[in-house]
């Protein structure tokens, strides 16, 4: 990346008012914790902390670039923030590492950050052509190409059906397992030209070939939706009574998952026909959305990232912890 760019140009926050807007009440108070589960650039967490004088922040993040970008951005705040290199899923062992019990406030920025898009090194954009990597956290663990080249037509076609609700799924299993018979499938401008050699006439026009399977290569890749299904209900327990938790999602897989677990922590436990409702099986969190949010038009048309964000968040009411 240009360090000479200003990171404003490179990184617009999506929906940033509104997380502003649904973290901050939680946060007046001297010393109130913020978890930024995905820190990305910095750019939601410098807004927290600009609106937020009294929090201090604990910043996740996989990509140790990332990381590096984000601090050099938050500088300004001092001690008032701890970046932690880490995925999300570690949350609790983490906080443990930092002796902190409970934290007032959280936020997950789903999916792929702009840093990792831009970079076309990284391998995530069907748009340019890069080694076919796709790793958040390049030190460690499986790339994509890897994966190509390892799984077999099934196992391609069930992963291309799973994480990128791809229809054409059998078609391009096939395809790339022919292709790699010639030669390895190493760069993504490979795997693209294999993608669209596939694809059917009539289906050309229906958006990008590549968009699905590559969601889905990213998603197995960095187990994303794995960690999130450890995380979400980490994060929901370590959050204080009167505390928020914040998601944006991206796609539809990540949502309905958000969705499914704020629904089991909004309602009630007991029978329908209990005339009372004893304290223990009433709900520990209210909903603070109405469905999911979405982008107003005006940010979606400034932001193309921002199109397909769903928004949801929750407050904590009472605990049942023991």
């Amino acid at each position: 990346m240009n360090d000479s760019k200003d990171l404003g140009e490179i990184h617009t926050p999506v929906l940033l008012d509104r997380v502003v807007e649904l973290v901050s009440p939680t946060l007046e108070a001297q010393g109130s914790i913020y978890v930024d589960c995905t820190l990305g650039m910095g750019g939601h967490a410098a807004a927290v902390l600009r609106a937020c004088p009294n929090a201090r922040l604990i910043g996740f993040d996989r990509d140790a670039e990332a990381i590096a970008i984000a601090s050099k951005r938050l500088a300004a705040f001092g001690d008032r923030v701890q970046t932690v290199h880490a995925v999300y899923d570690e949350f609790a062992d983490r906080l443990d590492d930092l002796d902190v019990d409970e934290v007032d406030a959280v936020f997950f920025d789903l999916g792929v950050s702009s840093l990792q898009l831009d970079e076309a090194e990284r391998g995530f954009s069907y748009m340019q052509d890069a080694p076919l990597d796709m790793r958040m956290n390049r030190s460690e663990g499986i790339t994509a190409a890897e994966l190509i080249a390892e799984l077999s037509e099934t196992e391609l076609r069930d992963l291309f059906y799973r994480y990128g609700d791809e229809k054409l799924a059998p078609r391009y299993a096939r395809a790339i397992v022919a292709a790699r018979g010639v030669s390895s499938i190493d760069t993504t401008g490979q795997l693209v030209d294999i993608l669209q050699d596939a694809t059917p006439a009539a289906k050309r026009n229906a958006g990008h070939p590549a968009k699905r399977v590559f969601q889905a290569l990213r998603i197995r890749v960095n187990g994303e939706l794995d960690a999130l299904e450890s995380a979400l209900p980490q994060a929901l327990a370590r959050t204080r009574v009167g505390g928020r938790v914040v998601v944006e999602s991206y796609q539809s897989l990540e949502d309905r998952f958000v969705k499914r677990t704020f629904s089991e922590v909004t309602e009630s436990r007991a029978p329908r026909d209990l005339p009372f409702i004893p304290d223990n099986l009433q709900p520990e969190f209210r909903l603070l959305t109405r469905g999911a949010e979405q982008a107003p038009a005006e940010e979606a048309d400034l932001n193309p990232r921002a199109k397909p964000v769903r928004l949801r968040a929750v407050e904590k009411i009472r605990s049942h912890a023991a």
